[in-house]
């Protein structure tokens, strides 16, 4: 039964007042939304995101695998969700700054998207990760350690010494001035047709697979630095030394107003973001790609790793 506890009028000042606090309790008691990408590595992030925060005590909703880039960010940018991992890169093409040179560079590249996104949209960007999820050239690993290739001035100097080297790849790598020519240019080689296979349509796991089969000779593939299949197919991402790729490093954003009623998430996600090196994260990518476990069982099990 519902009993009325106050019979008089109330005032419209106190009842303003009731109402303002009936509305901000509400409020304080809504779940963060969390969201993510459709792809694998978007999947394993936002779980990361979620399970951390219902560790930390934050009622969560899940909203994980949500749609690509654009989906995701008008979401988040009209409230509809609270929360997802992005890339620092994309800060070129949500601001139009596809022709700055501060996204090849990492500090730079952060501190831009951080103040953009803030001043006009009200989003904050926590601490990335180490990993950068950028186009790369990766080579067999057999081929990377009899002739000690660990970047693209070591592959450069290879390629100088007349070494056998055939490179799995799309047209848009081979074409676009960003991709190949961009890496030839700034390290001084040049891949002849007798080089190059080129894939049409070609994607990572099509690249990849084509090194790791040696088909038509193939030792070498493009690949995304983070790519859950490099582990387990034994191949190795040429270090972009000279910066040559924009920096795609992921980190956690989040609508200001959520991060002012709950601050402890950047401390909470803080850690688990710090400990996703490149390997780290192209592990985890494969357990799922490669392995088939579930998103949710690899998160739990880095997590755990992690302790308190």
């Amino acid at each position: 039964m519902i009993r009325t506890l106050i019979s008089r009028p109330v005032s419209r000042g106190v009842a303003l007042a009731a109402g303002t606090l009936i509305a901000l309790s509400a409020q304080a008691q809504d779940p963060v939304v969390v969201s993510s990408k459709i792809d694998t590595e978007g999947s394993v992030l936002g779980q990361l995101i979620l399970q951390r925060l219902e560790q930390g005590g934050i009622e969560v909703e899940d909203r994980l695998q949500l749609g690509g880039t654009s989906i995701v960010r008008e979401a988040l940018i009209a409230g509809e969700i609270d929360l997802y991992p992005e890339y620092t890169g994309n800060g070129a093409f949500f601001f139009d700054m596809a022709d700055s040179p501060v996204w090849n560079d990492a500090d730079k590249a952060l501190e831009t998207v951080r103040e953009k996104d803030r001043e006009i949209n009200d989003l904050v960007w926590l601490t990335p990760a180490e990993a950068n999820n950028t186009w790369a050239i990766s080579v067999r690993g057999e081929l990377a350690r009899e002739h000690d290739l660990a970047s693209l001035e070591d592959l450069a100097d290879y390629l100088d010494d007349e070494g056998q080297f055939k490179l799995a790849a799309s047209a848009e790598f081979v074409e676009s001035p960003q991709a190949l020519p961009a890496f030839q240019d700034a390290y001084g080689f040049e891949l002849s047709d007798d080089q190059l296979l080129v894939l049409s349509g070609g994607n990572t796991a099509a690249t990849m697979r084509a090194a790791a089969q040696q088909t038509s000779g193939v030792n070498a593939a493009m690949t995304y630095g983070t790519d859950g299949g490099l582990q387990a197919l034994d191949l190795v991402v040429m270090d972009d030394t000279l910066g040559v790729q924009p920096v795609y490093q992921p980190a956690p954003v989040v609508r200001e107003p959520v991060l002012e009623r709950y601050p402890e998430i950047e401390t909470l996600l803080e850690p688990v973001f710090q400990s996703l090196d490149l390997e780290t994260l192209q592990r985890l990518n494969g357990d799922v790609a490669v392995n088939g476990r579930a998103p949710a069982a690899v998160a739990a099990d880095f997590l755990d790793s992690l302790g308190d």
